[in-house]
């Protein structure tokens, strides 16, 4: 068995991570019993600088697929499928359907949505960087599902594309995660700010996933054919 040399900290780390432009954000936390110290939110230019950061990081939520089908589906995976249903139209709507392997491994892939497209490079890292032994760590996670939870289970009302939608997700943060301005409020050329509000919730669903209080979806997870689990936790 490997073990860490050295002294043991005294806090776990956790992030909540997003796509962004040509990198990732990386809210983070210090957690130590019931105590929560945010950090400063972090750019990375690839995603296994996020894996290889020292201290480590205990649970990585980031908002990416991890696990693809070798074909597309009609609506995508199972997990794409349920979490929609969960949202309701209006809000599930915002869930894409995970491009397939062969989409991946193209130069020029048809038949994907422009968001899609656009992250294409950085659902080709975590496919590449996230086997299924990194699941023990790293959880794929997704904003509108945590909001869900932040408003008491219930599909919030507006898009988080419209200024109505910040002011909805920014509100549910503050009330319910302590010091979370440290994130809303900082300022990253790489960032957008409702990247920074999605970090700072993909980082509230990690620390749910740490604390062994998250929900998979679905219930019993799909495997692809590289093992790798196929579900969305929140």
């Amino acid at each position: 068995m490997l073990r860490q040399s050295g002294p043991q900290l005294p806090y776990n780390v956790i992030a909540g991570v997003v796509p962004c432009r040509t990198g990732w954000l990386v809210a983070s936390c210090k957690i130590a019993g019931a105590t929560l110290s945010i950090e400063e939110p972090a750019y990375f230019e690839k995603f296994v600088e996020v894996i290889d950061y020292k201290p480590a990081f205990s649970t990585i939520g980031v908002n990416a697929p991890i696990g693809y089908l070798d074909e597309a589906r009609p609506l995508g995976r199972t997990c794409d499928r349920e979490a929609r249903a969960l949202l309701g139209p209006r809000r599930g709507a915002s869930i894409r359907s995970a491009p397939s392997r062969a989409a991946l491994k193209q130069d020029n892939p048809t038949g994907l949505d422009a968001v899609t497209r656009y992250y294409l490079p950085h659902y080709r890292e975590i496919a590449e960087e996230v086997p299924a032994y990194r699941q023990r760590t790293v959880y794929e996670v997704e904003p509108e599902l945590t909001f869900f939870d932040l408003n008491h289970e219930r599909p919030l009302r507006y898009s988080k594309r419209t200024g109505l939608g910040r002011i909805e997700r920014t509100e549910l943060l503050e009330t319910r995660v302590q010091g979370v301005g440290r994130i809303l409020e900082a300022s990253l050329p790489e960032a957008k700010r409702s990247q920074l509000i999605d970090a700072a919730a993909c980082m509230w669903s990690a620390r749910r996933i740490f604390g062994k209080v998250g929900v998979r979806i679905p219930e019993d997870p799909e495997w692809d054919s590289e093992g790798v689990r196929m579900e969305i936790v929140h």
